[in-house]
């Protein structure tokens, strides 16, 4: 985990690679939690057995759950001492470019891409997140995201 002491050092790591997540298992039961939490039963997240004659030979993640993942899979790639608290801005882009099955292993790859100030007194950082999945060339997922720390 790289630690960052205050926003400055942040501003010094733009246009690096900050590193990437250990590696997350994304399950059935997470899927199904999902599916609950938004409505979207789609046969190809949540019926095995269907799934199974389907496309991919089993269930996969929904896109948006593979997207929701990014906090616990940044989390772990750094950190920010000396700031009162962090929001989630938004996205610029976002790219589902490889479905994940059930059971896959998936983990973030953390690159800072821009750190700006903002009318209101924070610091807004855009971090390009590559959600990897383990034996694959293609990524799940690959995310512009904005967040913004209040000092």
């Amino acid at each position: 985990m790289r630690v960052f002491n205050g926003v400055d050092e942040v501003r010094e790591a733009k246009g690096t690679r900050l590193g990437e997540s250990e590696w997350v298992t994304v399950e059935q039961k997470h899927i199904d939690q999902f599916a609950e939490a938004t409505g979207d039963h789609q046969w190809i997240h949540v019926d095995a057995a269907k799934a199974a004659e389907g496309p991919f030979g089993k269930t996969i993640a929904h896109g948006f759950l593979s997207l929701s993942l990014l906090p616990v899979l940044v989390k772990d790639v750094y950190s920010i001492e000396g700031v009162r608290m962090g929001i989630n801005y938004g996205l610029n882009k976002v790219r589902f470019t490889a479905p994940v099955p059930v059971d896959s292993k998936v983990r973030g790859v953390v690159e800072l891409v821009d750190v700006e100030d903002t009318k209101d007194g924070a610091v807004q950082l855009t971090t390009k997140v590559t959600v990897e999945l383990e034996g694959s060339e293609r990524p799940a997922v690959v995310a512009e995201w904005l967040t913004r720390q209040y000092v």
